[in-house]
């Protein structure tokens, strides 16, 4: 027993030697080599896609996060001159009150939870009728299967339909496919236009002035080239011919031109485009062999009294046989017009004229992606296919549907008379979508201050708005705007008591401002 501990005691002994010298040839080691390198990241901002570098998207930008700031501060308790932060940067209908349509969350709630199909009478029975024939077409009967990439066939079905009698031509289901929104139909068919090429070989794409901030982000993205082409301020921001020739011709040394893009009714401009202006696009499109990107989402968004909403492609189709080989796609969501589900994320987009093996690569391409949400799915299909007369729905439909667009239409020329009677701004009649973009006159000590501080002098002046009354609108450089122009996109969304508050906030901070850099 004494000889075992005897080993014991001299086992551990060795051991402690041993340890003792490991540890002095590690030291040695490090010595000799210096303190060890911290691995570097894969991924740095030096390493990354250039291209997603250059993206910007204003609506989401610098002021919009420090609202967010601001509201966080006042939840802390931090004072401001202020109550609330109103956000009028972002056309987020529900955010700012609007209510759901009642019909269209009932259609969904019953897709969701089948079981109330059975279990309950709360539910009319023209809902229950377009759940029941929406899930009859899912696998498994559920919405929580994945969909065929392009959509749920019923449901590209009912678009079809809907576009056939909107227009009063035929509309083939096979050429329409829906989206996670159309912000992702818009990036897909962008995609298609590129030419895979570097410099003044790559894609290049014709947008206006004033823009969506979607179509400069996914250019930039995509490594395309962006030709700008200005709307006509003078002229209700009406589209001039001679203008998109001289931006076409201008690019032609930097890109090979693709395709031109249009928003109509306008974002933010808020024009809606006559049926000889739609003309006169298609006709300078097939001049040049562009292809037409139509952004439509707003088409239900029509306010001025001699205004209408014509889509393209029933003008295209009035043209004749001479422009009936004129690619087109155009766009649809039900985030806008009177619906305002943006969470939903529903969308479709109808091509025309597409090359037949483009088409399968359109769909290749698509399927990539699986399918986009089927909730949004079945909140497109009220959309295109709501309550008909005589159907049990139907007069809650018209009048939530009649509320909505007719209150937005009374802001749109509250909106228009305030800013045009006060000193130093100009905006043009809000015809059309959900936002005012009127012209700020900014005096020069308000730009030297505004440079002082790094921002363009539209940013300086939503900035000091922000902070003096909690109103949070987007500057006209996020948008794009003529040189030694400056603007700001607000929408009119808010409800009707609160828009008359905020413009008389907005009123007294703007003299303010004038007194203060004049």
């Amino acid at each position: 027993m004494l000889g075992a501990q005897r080993r014991i005691v001299c086992m551990s002994s060795a051991f402690r030697r041993g340890l003792r010298q490991t540890l002095r040839t590690q030291e040695n080691i490090l010595m000799m080599n210096g303190p060890a390198q911290k691995r570097s990241k894969v991924l740095t901002v030096d390493s990354m896609n250039p291209h997603v570098k250059r993206m910007e998207y204003a609506v989401r930008g610098p002021i919009v996060i420090r609202a967010g700031e601001i509201e966080k501060e006042m939840e802390q308790g931090k004072g401001f001159p202020f109550e609330e932060v109103m956000r009028a940067n972002i056309g987020d209908c529900h955010a700012t009150g609007q209510k759901p349509l009642t019909f269209l969350r009932q259609v969904i709630a019953l897709c969701t939870y089948p079981a109330l199909l059975v279990t309950t009478d709360l539910f009319p029975a023209d809902a229950k009728e377009r759940a029941r024939r929406i899930l009859n077409d899912c696998k498994g009967h559920s919405i929580g299967s994945y969909s065929d990439s392009a959509g749920v066939e019923v449901i590209r079905k009912d678009v079809a339909t809907y576009i056939s009698n909107r227009d009063g031509i035929p509309c083939d289901y096979n050429d329409v496919f829906l989206s996670t929104g159309a912000s992702d139909a818009i990036k897909i068919i962008m995609k298609l236009l590129l030419t895979g090429k570097d410099g003044d070989e790559r894609a290049g794409v014709m947008i206006p002035i004033p823009q969506y901030p979607l179509y400069s982000a996914t250019t930039a993205e995509y490594n395309a080239y962006q030709i700008d082409y200005y709307l006509d301020e003078d002229n209700k921001w009406a589209l001039d011919v001679n203008e998109l020739k001289r931006a076409l011709n201008a690019a032609r040394q930097h890109c090979i031109p693709r395709a031109i893009c249009v928003i109509n009714p306008g974002n933010p401009t808020g024009q809606v485009l006559t049926k000889q202006n739609i003309m006169d696009i298609i006709k300078f499109a097939h001049e040049e062999k562009l292809f037409i990107m139509a952004d439509e989402v707003y088409q239900d968004n029509v306010y001025g009294s001699d205004s209408e909403f014509h889509s393209f492609k029933k003008v295209l189709h009035e043209m004749g046989p001479k422009y009936a080989d004129q690619e087109l796609a155009s766009f649809m969501s039900t985030s806008k017009g009177y619906m305002g589900e943006c969470g939903y994320r529903g969308g479709y987009c109808e091509v025309i004229n597409l090359d037949k093996d483009v088409k399968y690569q359109l769909l290749k391409s698509i399927s990539a992606k699986l399918c986009p949400s089927v909730s949004g799915q079945v909140a497109m299909d009220v959309v295109v296919n709501p309550p008909q007369k005589g159907e049990p729905s139907y007069d809650t439909f018209m009048k939530e549907k009649s509320f909505v667009l007719d209150t937005l239409k009374k802001k749109a020329a509250l909106v228009t008379d305030l800013f045009n009677s006060i000193e130093g701004i100009s905006c043009n009649p809000v015809q059309g979508a959900m936002y005012a973009f009127p012209r700020i006159l900014l005096p020069e000590k308000a730009c030297i201050e505004a440079k002082k501080r790094g921002q363009t002098p539209d940013s300086f002046y939503c900035f000091q708005l922000l902070e003096e009354t909690g109103i949070c609108v987007v500057p006209g450089s996020g948008f794009g705007q003529k040189e030694g122009t400056h603007h700001f996109r607000m929408t009119i969304l808010p409800p009707l008591e609160k828009v008359e508050a905020v413009l008389g906030k907005f009123k007294e901070f703007h003299l303010r401002f004038l007194e203060k850099y004049k």
